[in-house]
């Protein structure tokens, strides 16, 4: 397998240590800087170069960097352009290094999380905090990593002036809930495919509440609790992530998620635990090479003006309670393709499956007649306010 580890820093412990499991498992890795290749577009060809020479891989693995990621995931969208199996995938990386964006994608399938706030107007500042309900406050970037960005504010004067230097300074910001009784401490998860492979609990030094191990973090190896392992592999899933760290505060009532990182650190874990997780990683993209990453862009191609249409089933929705075939009678062909139902993806469901509240219905056939038809659907509901997402489209 030709490997290519896409990252800065050739001599960064977690890059060498991958590229040496690489090696040992016969394989040929290729540490790749984002910032020195070229991306080439002609027609619907595209090809990343080097001086002028096309680069082909068997698999990439991204371990980018904050400051590059608009690039590096410019680089990752290409090789899965080409059909190169990326571990994580650039949709993936922009979803997790968004913190906002993150929390809103776990929140809507109830990973726990501490109270959390996105503050744009300074005026808003004080609502902001009366929300999450606590003398101290956590005030974030929105992008950040290592514990770049953190800040713990004690009081609400000491979060206001900071939250308004950092809005003027065009900062985007989010407030959350201090975790008290999780003070400079967190559990560090690795997660790899479907699985944890490793764990950790780190604790600050000092007066330091962050407790990353590059801030001089003290670490232990943990036996993870069944309900932390869980909420770490569901946000992997809910994020799209195949290789991830995640950071969890151990809260009164359980796991609390804080952060999860597309490009986790090895030196720590592999320190406090004595897992080699390099090897886990390797053997993760090696059983996974021959796979391109999912892209509906070629679906989309094949017919000219279709496209894939969400309806969300409100609990006040008229279609409750009635079938497939029924909803879609006047149609010529039953379009839907799936039906998302308390969080499983039922794939092409019979005619006879009736709907329920908070269901989602997928559906694929051309977009204009879909539209017309959904939105008939929706204007005959008793929830007039029910909406339709477009996902695809050609």
């Amino acid at each position: 397998m030709r490997l290519a580890i896409l990252s800065r820093g050739p001599r960064l412990y977690s890059t060498k240590r991958i590229a040496e499991e690489a090696r040992l498992a016969g394989h040929e890795p290729t540490v790749l800087d984002p910032l020195l290749v070229s991306l080439s577009v002609a027609d619907d060809e595209v090809q990343v170069m080097m001086r002028g020479r096309p680069l082909e891989f068997d698999a990439v693995l991204p371990r980018i960097g904050y400051s590059i990621t608009q690039h590096g995931v410019a680089v990752l969208r290409h090789f899965e352009r080409r059909g190169t199996y990326c571990a994580n995938s650039s949709r993936s990386v922009i979803r997790s290094r968004d913190k906002l964006h993150a929390t809103q994608a776990l929140s809507r399938h109830g990973i726990p999380m501490p109270r959390t706030v996105y503050v744009r107007d300074p005026r808003d500042i004080d609502s902001a905090i009366d929300h999450i309900g606590s003398g101290a406050v956590v005030v974030k970037v929105t992008e950040g990593t290592q514990g770049n960005g953190v800040l713990l504010c004690h009081n609400r004067d000491e979060a206001r002036r900071i939250v308004e230097a950092m809005l003027r300074a065009g900062v985007n910001v989010i407030l959350q809930q201090y975790v008290r009784e999780s003070h400079g401490v967190d559990v560090r998860v690795l997660v790899v495919g479907e699985s944890v492979v490793a764990s950790m609990r780190r604790r600050a030094r000092g007066d330091e509440f962050r407790s990353n191990y590059h801030l001089n973090g003290m670490i232990e190896p943990i036996d993870l609790p069944a309900e932390y392992a869980r909420v770490a592999l569901e946000s992997c899933r809910i994020l799209g992530l195949n290789i991830a760290g995640v950071d969890l505060l151990e809260g009164r009532d359980g796991p609390m998620l804080l952060e999860v990182n597309s490009s986790p650190g090895l030196q720590g874990i592999e320190k406090a635990t004595g897992v080699n997780v390099a090897s886990h990683i390797v053997k993760q993209i090696s059983d996974n090479a021959l796979f391109a990453n999912v892209n509906l862009d070629p679906l989309m191609r094949t017919r000219k003006g279709h496209g894939v249409l969400r309806l969300p089933i409100r609990s006040t929705s008229n279609l409750i309670g009635k079938s497939l075939e029924l909803i879609f009678e006047s149609m010529e062909q039953n379009p839907v393709f799936a039906l998302v139902r308390a969080g499983e993806l039922l794939w092409l469901p019979s005619n006879e499956t009736i709907i329920g509240p908070g269901d989602e219905i997928l559906c694929f056939g051309p977009l204009r007649s879909l539209r017309e038809r959904l939105s008939f659907l929706i204007e005959n509901s008793v929830e007039s306010s029910l909406d339709i997402g477009q996902e695809w489209r050609q």
